[in-house]
């Protein structure tokens, strides 16, 4: 009776264990890129020339305005100047000793004494009442440091994605770099105020809100530098080793 339980407690194990190993290799597959492609202008509808008048409907001409970028499908450049440092420290230790001495009871003006079995009695070496002593001492420490550093520089020319009701830019945009051992590609999102958009066209990443910038590539180099789908599963976070 007992063997249909042993059996159904190794497909459970078994069950387990392929379900960690599915979960560690599924862990490090990348989250889904946004659509990084160029954003094209909306298209004008002709519209017939009017005779006898110099400004024609279907003719995009503004005399008071510069060549700055500001509607859906301009380009502008970006220049990366992206670095950041941080670092932590943390060091923790507590001490704690504890002495307790209960001393042997008086009753009725005595103080009792017994001899326990394989002692000799009232031994004067061995206690002999009711006093006790407890005595304890607890130490921790603990102690971690970290830090990180990034840099990130160069240029890539983005589209404007779309015009928000106040005037900010959504500007995205991608650039892709194919090397004989794969390919790199840098990505990037984010508002941009008008304002901040230089008479070449060019803007600070800095300068860029919520901006989401992304470096990293494709190929031999990038798997070289990827954890095995073994070392994964154990070093999953659910392995308890």
């Amino acid at each position: 009776m007992t063997k249909p339980h042993l059996n159904s407690g190794r497909e459970l194990l078994m069950a387990g264990l392929l379900t960690l190993l599915f979960s560690g290799c599924a862990s490090v597959q990348p989250p889904p890129r946004d659509n990084y492609r160029p954003t094209m202008p909306r298209a004008y509808t002709s519209i017939e020339p009017v005779g006898g008048s110099i400004y024609q409907a279907s003719r995009d001409v503004r005399l008071f305005e510069d060549v700055k970028a500001r509607r859906i499908g301009d380009v502008l450049t970006v220049v990366l100047q992206e670095r950041t440092s941080a670092s932590k420290s943390a060091k923790t230790k507590a001490d704690k000793s504890q002495d307790t001495t209960v001393a042997n009871p008086t009753f009725f003006g005595a103080s009792p004494q017994f001899n326990l079995p394989g002692l000799i009695p009232l031994d004067s070496n061995r206690n002999n009442n009711l006093q006790q002593n407890l005595k304890a001492d607890r130490t921790f420490e603990g102690e971690a440091d970290s830090s990180q550093s990034n840099s990130l520089t160069g240029e890539i020319t983005v589209t404007i994605a779309d015009v928000l009701p106040n005037g900010n830019l959504v500007v995205r945009g991608e650039k892709w770099l194919t090397l004989n051992q794969g390919e790199e590609f840098i990505q990037i999102s984010g508002i941009v105020r008008p304002q901040d958009v230089g008479t070449n066209n060019r803007i600070l990443s800095t300068q860029i809100g919520d901006a989401r910038i992304t470096y990293s590539g494709k190929g031999i180099l990038a798997e070289s530098n990827e954890m095995g789908w073994l070392a994964r599963f154990f070093n999953h976070p659910v392995w308890p080793f």
